[in-house]
This record gives structure tokens, sequence and C-alpha cells, in this order.
């Protein structure tokens, strides 16, 4: 019941905001539009209440115009409250807004928790935001109008593992060990979606035992994720570690209906070049970094400036090497 309401106050405001900028600001073209907005608040606080007071009433009229799609925003509000959509609009690229509401949408987010994606840069942290925006714009939209949604948008670089509470020296099975105490934090930061499935799990191959660190299923990519773990930098050596361990999860884990396993393996440094080298991605295989400390917001938002400068870079003499 209160999720109707909620949807329905969401959309009398979206209505209201679209009438204003139609039929009164001519859609931001008229010049006394700030005086007219004012004048506009003190009558309908007047007739309705507080709700409409003159910043939340620049609120509705903003969301309606960077919302302005009728049939997609009203798939939106039903899943998203108007405390959502507040969260929305300081969002100033077009693509990041997109991306935070669909997700929303679609892993059922609360507020709470759209507020914390935001604020860790979830957006430029995944594999997609270092995609050409024409792809970014049609991953979005099979997300939201097929329900479709691709590896790029579900791994991210880097992780943050604050939550594990590990000191300045540990290990791999320390590191191992932190993640299944804290789990739950652990599924939050990879994403919705994810259930445990083994820790350890012991493969069997040409006699020899062999041991995935930690085996994960994704219930929207429909496949099994293998994550190993490594305290250094990434070597090449990695890959083949992970191919034995996706070919063999495919030859006796695999069942009917679910595609092929991914791999991830997460190292306390990158090497992006040697990453593109080996071309991972078509092993079906992800590489990225986790961060071990909470980082004041701004030397986050530098940590990840530094990487997508770095991979634009690499992006661009790979199409001048062609």
């Amino acid at each position: 019941m209160s999720k109707v309401v909620s949807s329905g106050v969401t959309a009398l405001y979206w209505n209201i905001g679209t009438r204003i900028n139609k039929e009164i600001l001519n859609n931001g073209r008229a010049e006394y539009g700030k005086q007219i907005v004012a004048t506009l608040s003190r009558q309908l606080v007047q007739e309705y209440g507080k709700n409409f007071e003159e910043k939340n009433l620049r609120r509705i009229i903003q969301f309606a115009q960077l919302f302005c799609e009728a049939e997609n925003v009203a798939t939106l509000w039903r899943q998203l409250s108007w405390s959502h959509f507040k969260l929305l609009l300081p969002v100033k690229d077009e693509l990041q807004r997109d991306f935070y509401a669909q997700m929303c949408n679609v892993e059922s987010w609360n507020v709470e928790t759209l507020r914390d994606k935001i604020n860790s840069m979830l957006f430029e942290r995944t594999a997609l935001s270092q995609k050409p925006e024409e792809m970014i714009k049609k991953e979005l939209a099979l997300l939201r109008d097929e329900n479709k949604m691709s590896p790029d948008l579900v791994f991210r670089d880097p992780y943050v593992l604050g939550f594990l509470g590990l000191k300045d020296t540990y290990s791999e099975k320390d590191l191992e060990t932190a993640i299944l105490f804290e789990l739950e934090k652990f599924i939050l930061e990879l994403g919705v979606g994810f259930t445990f499935v083994a820790r350890q799990k012991r493969m069997i191959i040409d006699g020899e035992d062999y041991h995935l660190d930690l085996l994960f299923y994704h219930r929207k990519l429909k496949r099994l994720v293998a994550i190993d773990l490594k305290i250094g930098k990434f070597e090449a050596g990695y890959k083949g570690q992970m191919e034995a361990y996706l070919r063999w999860l495919e030859k006796y884990e695999v069942e009917e209906g679910e595609e092929k396993p991914i791999g991830l393996i997460l190292c306390a440094e990158g090497n992006n070049e040697l990453v593109e080298l080996l071309q991972l991605d078509k092993a079906n295989i992800k590489v990225a970094k986790y961060i071990t400390e909470y980082l004041p917001n701004h030397l986050l938002k530098q940590k990840l400036h530094e990487f997508i400068l770095a991979s634009k870079k690499q992006i661009e003499n790979n199409i001048n090497d062609q």
C-alpha cells in the first residue's frame, strides 16, 4: 500500500512539473522563470501545503525536465520513491543518472543503498563506464526494455573492501577468511544477484587437487562466477590458472540453461597493459583491483580519475596501432 501511495505522489509531482515546464516556463525559454516559480510556490503552499515550497517545487520542475519521457519514468516510479529521485537529480551526467536509475529499479535498492552507490562512485567503477558512449546507451536500453544485464554492468574495478579491517600486511588466506567473515558486506559490494556457493572449491585435474578461492552464482547473468584472490600485482600466469578453473566448472558444474562461467581475479594492484595484451575478455575473465581501506571521497575520486585516464589512453593507443 505504501508503495502505491509513494508512486502516486511521484506521478503527481511529475505531472505538475511537466505542466509548469510546458505551460508556464515554456520549456525554459521564459525570461521571468525565477520570479514566476517563487510566486507559483507561494500560491501552491497556501492551497496544498508545504510540499510545494520553492525549493521542492524547483526539484519537481527539474525532475520533469530530466526524466521527460513519460513511459520510461512511469516504469521507474513504480519501484523508486520520490526520495530516490531526489538523490538522482544532482547527478549531472545523463548516462550516470540513467545507470543509477535503472540499476536501482532492477536491483530494488533502498534510498540508503542508492546514496552509498552514488557516493562510492559505482558507475565509474563498472566496466561499462570504460565503453564508448553509444555502447553504454545500448546496454542501459537493454536493461531498461528487456531486463537484460551484461557482465559489464555487474563487474567493477576497483572493489572497495575497507569493511574487512585488514592490517597493512596480510596473506591471501587472511583476505579469504576476512571476506567470509564479512560475507554479507562482500556480497553487497559485489552487487545484487550474487549467491555464495563454495569456499576453496575442490577440483581434481589429472589426479591433482586444485582449489578455487571463492565460487558464486549470479542469478541475472545465469552463470557461475569464480573468484581468485591475489595479494600482489596481476601476473600473466593467473590467466592459465583461471582458465583451467572455468573449463573444469563448465565440464562438471554448469547445468542446462546456464551460461558459461566467468572468472574474476581480484588483485591488490592492476597491470592494465598486460591485461589488455592477454585479451582476457575473450576468455571470460575479468581482472579488478581492490582497496582494503576506506578512502575519503575526494581521494577515491582522484584514484578513479587516474584509472579512467589510463584506461582511455590505453584504448586510444590500441586504436592508433590498428
